[in-house]
C-alpha cells in the first residue's frame, strides 16, 4: 500500500511526539498534508511497525502499538480475522467500560486518574488483559475497584476473559530527595500521631495503626519518638531488640517485627532517658534521621506528650504529610488537645483525623460513655478536621499492647481491629487527596483590602473582607471553650485589620498571621462560606488612584487593566 492509497478516505493525525510512525486513523475528516505523506511513505519502506490501522485497504502488521496519555494498549494482529478490527473501537469500549469506576476520594474516573495501563486485547479469543496501578498499595477500594472493572468489562459482548493486575506506584518522596536526610530520601509519607496529653492511648493507636495500614498491604516503619518514656519495646516483639549501626555507612538498621520495621531509644539497650531537653532533641533527630528506612509507603511516628522542644524539632527536621490527633472526650483532654493542632497548624503539618479513644463500653446491652462525650465532635467541627474514629475501653487492646502482640496482629477479624481498619483507610485516602488534589493559595490584595482565596478543585478564586474573617474566629481567644459565647467582639477588631502572612494547612484549613500577632486557623468550609465580596464590592474598596505625573498620557480606554485590583473585578464580574 502506497502513500497516496492512504490519502483516500481518512486523515492520519501525529501524536505529541515527533517520532515517525506515531500517527492514528481517525475516520474521514481530512486528507494528510504532503509532509504527512512523505514521513508514512519513509516509514513504510523502512518497515515501520508500530502503526494504527483503521482502512479496509490496510493489512495489520505483526504488533499494533498505541500509547494514549499513561495507558498502553497492544492488540494481537496475528489473532485478528480477515476483516479488519478497528483496535480503536476495541479499546474505546474497554476504557469507556473502565470510566464507570469512579475514585471516591479524587472524584476521577480511573481512566482519568490514569490508572489503567498495560493494556492488552485479543480480540478473537475475546481476552482482555490490563493493569491497575494505583498510588499506593495500601488503597482501601483496590479490591472494589478489581471486582467493578471485572464486571463492567465483562459485560462487553465480545469480551469472554477479563484479567486484571492490580499494582501501585513505587513510594516516591512526598518532597525532593534533598529536603531529607539520605536515611529517610526514600520514605513516601511521613505520618505523626500526637495527643499532646498523656494517658490517652496515644502509642496504643500508633503502633495498631502502622500495622494496619501493613495489613493494608503497605511497606510501614514506626519509629517511637518518646525518650523519657519509649512505649515501642513493650508493645512488639521482634526477635532482635537491640539496635545496630552499618560500620560502612554509619547508619542505624532498623528492627523488624511482622513485616513492619521500627526503631526505638529503647531498643538502643539504654532503657528510658534521664537528660535535658535539647539533648533529648537531639537524640530523637539523630535516631531519626540516621536510621536507613529504605522504601517505606509511610512511616508512623509515635510523637512524645506535650508541645515542646521534641515536637518542634521533629516537625522543622522533616516534612510530615499529615498528623492524626488522639484525644478522650475529656474537656480537659481537649483542651491540650486543640494546643497541639494549633502546633501543627504553626508548623504547617495537616492534620487529617481525629482519634477518640476511651469513648464507651458496651454493658447489659447498653452503651455507657464514662468521660462524658462530644469532644470530638467539636474538635472537628471548630477546627474541620475531616475523619473521627472512636475506640471503646476494651480489656484485650490494652492487654495486646501489655504484651508485645498488637491486637490488629492478634485479632484481626475484632471489632476494634475493623475500626482501626477505618482508620487506616481514612489517612490512606487523605494523604492521597493531598498529594494528587491541587492545594489551595491565599494572598492579601492591598489596593483593595481584600483576601483572595484558591480552593481546591475550585476554578476562581474567593474574595473576602479580612475582617470578616478575623470575626469569625473560632480559638480559645476569640471564643469560650466551654459555653461557645464570643469573647472578641466585632466591634474590638478594626475593619483595617490586615494579614501578614498566610499559608494552607494541606487541604482542610488555612493558617492567617495576622500584623498584630495574632494566629488563626480558617477551615476552607468555614471560608466558603463568609460573605463573598462581588466585583462592585471590590470596586467600591479600590484605593484612589494617584494622578499621573506631567508628560504621562493616561492609559487609553481600549487597554486591558493594569492594577491588581481591576483584574480582580474582572474575574469576579465573571463568576
Amino acid at each position: 500500500m502506497t502513500a497516496s492509497q492512504l490519502s483516500r478516505g481518512f486523515a492520519l493525525q501525529p501524536r505529541p511526539s515527533n517520532r515517525v510512525g506515531n500517527f492514528l486513523d481517525t475516520g474521514p475528516i481530512q486528507k494528510p498534508s504532503r509532509r504527512q505523506l512523505h514521513r508514512l511513505q519513509l516509514a513504510l519502506e523502512q518497515g515501520e511497525q508500530r502503526w494504527l490501522w483503521g482502512a479496509s485497504q490496510c493489512q495489520p502488521h505483526p504488533r499494533l502499538f498505541c500509547q494514549r496519555n499513561k495507558q498502553s494498549c497492544l492488540v494481537s494482529a496475528s489473532s485478528a480475522p480477515s476483516a479488519q478490527v478497528d483496535s480503536l473501537a476495541l479499546e474505546s469500549d474497554i476504557l469507556t467500560a473502565l470510566r464507570r469506576i469512579i475514585d471516591p476520594d479524587l472524584g476521577k474516573d480511573v481512566v482519568d486518574c490514569g490508572f489503567v495501563r498495560d493494556l492488552r486485547i485479543d480480540h478473537q479469543a475475546g481476552g482482555v488483559d490490563f493493569t491497575l496501578r494505583l498510588t499506593t498499595p495500601a488503597c482501601p477500594v483496590k479490591d472494589d475497584f478489581r471486582k467493578k472493572a471485572e464486571q463492567y468489562v465483562g459485560e462487553i459482548g465480545w469480551v469472554k476473559r477479563v484479567g486484571v493486575k492490580m499494582d501501585a506506584d513505587p513510594p516516591q518522596p512526598l518532597t525532593p530527595e534533598d529536603g531529607r536526610s539520605q536515611g529517610l530520601s526514600k520514605v513516601a509519607h511521613i505520618i505523626a500521631v500526637s495527643s499532646c496529653k498523656g494517658g490517652v492511648g496515644k502509642s496504643t493507636t500508633a503502633v495498631n495503626l502502622a500495622y494496619t495500614l501493613a495489613q493494608m498491604g503497605a511497606k510501614v516503619g514506626i519509629f517511637d519518638a518518646d525518650v523519657y518514656g519509649p512505649s515501642l519495646p513493650t508493645m512488639v516483639s521482634p526477635e532482635l531488640r537491640v539496635l545496630k549501626m552499618n560500620p560502612e555507612t554509619r547508619s542505624i538498621e532498623p528492627l523488624v517485627y511482622e513485616g513492619v520495621k521500627a526503631v526505638s531509644f529503647g531498643f538502643a539497650g539504654q532503657g528510658s532517658a534521664i537528660m535535658r531537653g535539647p539533648m533529648v532533641s537531639g537524640v530523637v533527630q539523630q535516631l531519626l534521621t540516621t536510621t536507613e528506612w529504605g522504601e517505606l509507603d509511610y512511616l508512623v511516628v509515635d510523637f512524645p506528650p506535650g508541645t515542646g522542644d521534641i515536637q518542634l524539632t521533629l516537625c522543622q527536621t522533616v516534612a510530615f504529610s499529615a498528623a492524626v490527633i488522639v484525644t478522650t472526650p475529656q474537656k480537659l483532654a481537649f483542651l491540650d488537645v486543640a494546643k497541639g493542632i494549633r502546633m501543627f497548624a504553626r508548623l504547617a503539618v495537616p492534620c487529617v483525623a481525629v482519634v477518640e479513644n476511651m469513648a464507651y463500653f458496651d454493658a447489659d446491652g447498653k452503651r455507657y460513655h464514662p468521660f462524658g462525650k462530644g469532644s470530638g465532635e467539636r474538635i472537628v467541627r471548630d477546627f474541620g478536621l475531616p475523619n473521627l474514629c472512636r475506640f471503646p475501653i476494651e480489656a484485650d487492646l490494652s492487654a495486646a499492647g501489655d504484651g508485645g502482640r498488637p491486637l490488629v496482629v492478634s485479632n484481626p477479624t475484632s471489632a476494634t481491629a475493623n475500626a482501626f481498619m477505618d482508620l487506616g483507610a481514612a489517612v490512606v485516602r487523605e494523604v492521597a487527596k493531598l498529594s494528587m488534589v491541587g492545594k489551595a493559595s491565599a494572598r492579601y490584595v492591598e489596593d483593595c483590602h481584600a483576601i483572595a482565596v484558591k480552593l481546591p478543585e475550585q476554578p476562581l478564586e474567593l474574595y473576602l473582607d479580612p475582617a470578616v474573617v478575623r470575626r469569625n474566629d473560632t480559638s480559645a481567644k476569640s471564643v469560650n471553650e466551654w459555653t461557645g459565647e464570643k469573647i472578641l467582639q466585632d466591634s474590638d477588631i478594626a475593619d483595617s485589620v490586615r494579614p501578614a502572612a498566610m499559608r494552607p494547612l494541606g487541604n482542610y484549613a488555612m493558617q492567617i498571621d495576622w500584623e498584630d500577632g495574632f494566629n488563626q486557623v480558617a477551615p476552607f468550609e468555614q471560608l466558603e462560606g463568609l460573605p463573598h465580596l462581588s466585583s462592585q464590592d471590590l470596586s467600591s474598596r479600590q484605593r484612589p488612584s494617584i494622578s499621573a505625573p506631567n508628560g504621562v498620557q493616561p492609559a487609553a480606554d481600549n487597554e486591558p487593566p493594569q492594577n491588581a485590583t481591576q483584574r480582580l473585578m474582572a474575574a469576579a464580574s465573571r463568576r
